[in-house]
């Protein structure tokens, strides 16, 4: 019996030594697993950044590059375009900058325009929520008009606040020109057109002059922001009837 004793008793410290033998190398496994999971995290953490800031970078340059091309290609427009009325010249500085502010000061014969410019990049990530990503910068463009009748550009950027009435008299044009395009040719009224732009009477959108031309209706607006700190003046066109859509446009004025 003694010996039946002695013999399970080795039996048993030899089966807790192999079971504590297996959990501590499990254990070291485990560790060793855990340790390469979160270093490559935390290197793909530190790629995904370093080439997302790559990205975003290179998005800005972009954007300051497309401005200030922007600004050189406006101004040969204004020298070679031969219009000397401002608000043609205000309609060749939209052709180019899509500003939907553009003021003009007769003293220092000088326009300055407003608008915000955006490009998107693909943003990587580890977990879900990549993909892409807007940046967007506020741009002032002034072009001056020299003695000599020669134009001159010039482009800076500007705070996000400067550009917000801008954006959101840009947004508010697009939605009146859609509704614009889609009244019938009895709602081609001053009442009517108002009643359309702005259905809430808000007043954000102030019908000053419906006319018609030929086969063309013209409405000449005053958009503002939503502070009313800024307005611009708008001209927007389209055929009498349903025709080509084409024909239907906006173009910011220098009075209503």
């Amino acid at each position: 019996m003694d010996s039946e004793r002695s013999g399970g008793a080795v039996f048993m410290r030899r089966a807790n030594r192999l079971v504590n033998t297996g959990c501590l190398s499990a254990l070291v496994v485990l560790t060793v697993v855990l340790g390469i999971v979160a270093s490559w995290l935390w290197y793909r953490h530190w790629h995904d950044e370093k080439v997302n800031s790559e990205r975003k970078e290179k998005s800005l340059a972009s954007i300051l590059e497309q401005a200030e091309a922007t600004a050189h290609e406006t101004a040969r427009a204004l020298d070679t375009g031969g219009a000397a009325d401002a608000d043609a010249l205000t309609g060749v500085i939209w052709q180019h900058s899509r500003a939907p502010v553009i003021t003009y000061s007769p003293s220092r014969r000088e326009f300055t325009a407003m608008v915000a410019k955006s490009a998107q990049y693909d943003r990587d990530v580890v977990l879900p929520g990549g993909g892409a990503v807007q940046v967007t910068r506020c741009f002032v463009f002034i072009y001056t008009q020299h003695p000599g009748g020669t134009w001159a550009s010039k482009v800076s950027e500007r705070s996000d606040d400067v550009c917000r009435p801008s954006t959101r008299i840009g947004n508010r044009v697009r939605l009146a020109l859609t509704r614009f395009a889609n009244l019938n040719d009895e709602d081609l009224t001053g009442a009517g057109v108002q009643n359309a732009l702005d259905p809430t009477g808000r007043r954000f959108i102030d019908v000053k002059n419906v006319a018609r031309a030929g086969d063309m209706v013209t409405a000449s607006v005053l958009v503002s922001s939503t502070e009313r700190a800024v307005g611009q003046c708008y001209r927007l066109t389209r055929p009498v009837a349903d025709g080509d859509q084409r024909a239907v446009a906006a173009v910011p004025a220098l009075s209503c």
